[in-house]
């Protein structure tokens, strides 16, 4: 099964369980992918998280039974996984702006979220610049943090770590012990446990002593895909990650390894429309 069939088939699964409580290691396992890089690569083409898209599918559903039939309100809210009507009426009202009862009288509009239907660019709009590099395993020095992976906390927790280290001085620290190849600083995902954990390092490759306060990681030797990214923070190398994904990966002959996977952040102005960094991800031959 290719790589954008895997996907749409989590999709399909998800759609035909929408009524149940499924987990996101049962999700990730329908494309045959650990829950990190699903989690990932489905952010990155939607937008949303996994758990978002359900709660919005499964609210899109409630809506349309609710102006469709004469089922309870009480039961459309234990057959979308609600436990309380209170739970459902916050939650319906957050997504639609209409309290149930309202939609069941047909007053005011409601927001429906569309079944998800994977599409991919093999052409590319915009040209990608990017080069393959062989590197043996190396030392980085920094701190690391373990993020849950469920429902999409990871992602919100590395943007509030980064937005710490930049104001507390840890980042420029960190910054000051870099002296191997990669001239700038990383952030390195790593340590997937179980589906459930990972482990978010900023760090600088260093062979220097390890000060006190932060640690050494080894990043694995890889053949790394290393894209280049070019604007402002964060705008542009989210576009990049969804293009690696919507075109570069299904138009080339690798997939991602599943191993460390890096951005590196040079010096500079990470706001300017000129400003330089790169995604790094570790690549193996399709099967």
């Amino acid at each position: 099964m290719g790589w954008v069939e895997s996907l749409q088939h989590a999709i399909d699964y998800m759609e035909e369980h929408i009524r149940e409580p499924v987990t996101i290691e049962e999700i990730a396992k329908q494309a045959n992918s650990s829950v990190f890089h699903f989690q990932r690569t489905f952010a990155i083409l939607t937008d949303c998280s996994v758990a978002e898209y359900l709660r919005r599918r499964r609210l899109t559903l409630a809506a349309h039974e609710l102006s469709a039939t004469d089922r309870k309100i009480i039961d459309i809210a234990y057959r979308y996984g609600y436990d309380t009507p209170e739970a459902f009426s916050k939650a319906f009202r957050r997504q639609h702006g209409i309290t149930p009862s309202e939609a069941r009288r047909n007053v005011g509009e409601l927001q429906s979220f569309n079944r998800l239907v994977i599409q991919v660019n093999l052409k590319g709009a915009d040209p990608m610049k990017y080069r393959i590099v062989e590197r043996e395993k190396f030392q980085a020095i920094g701190m690391k943090r373990n993020f849950s992976m469920r429902d999409g906390e990871n992602m919100s927790g590395i943007s509030e770590l980064w937005m710490a280290v930049n104001s507390d001085g840890t980042s420029e620290e960190i910054a000051g012990l870099n002296d191997g190849d990669i001239k700038g600083l990383l952030g390195i995902c790593t340590n997937f446990q179980d589906g459930v954990t990972m482990d978010y390092w900023i760090a600088a490759e260093s062979s220097q002593p390890v000060p006190e306060g932060f640690h050494q990681i080894e990043v694995p030797a890889a053949k790394w895909g290393v894209f280049e990214v070019r604007g402002a923070m964060p705008d542009a190398i989210q576009k990049v990650w969804k293009q690696i994904y919507s075109e570069w990966f299904p138009s080339n002959q690798y997939e991602n390894a599943g191993t460390a996977e890096m951005e590196v952040y040079p010096a500079g102005n990470a706001y300017s429309d000129d400003y330089l960094s790169e995604i790094w991800i570790p690549l193996k031959g399709k099967k």
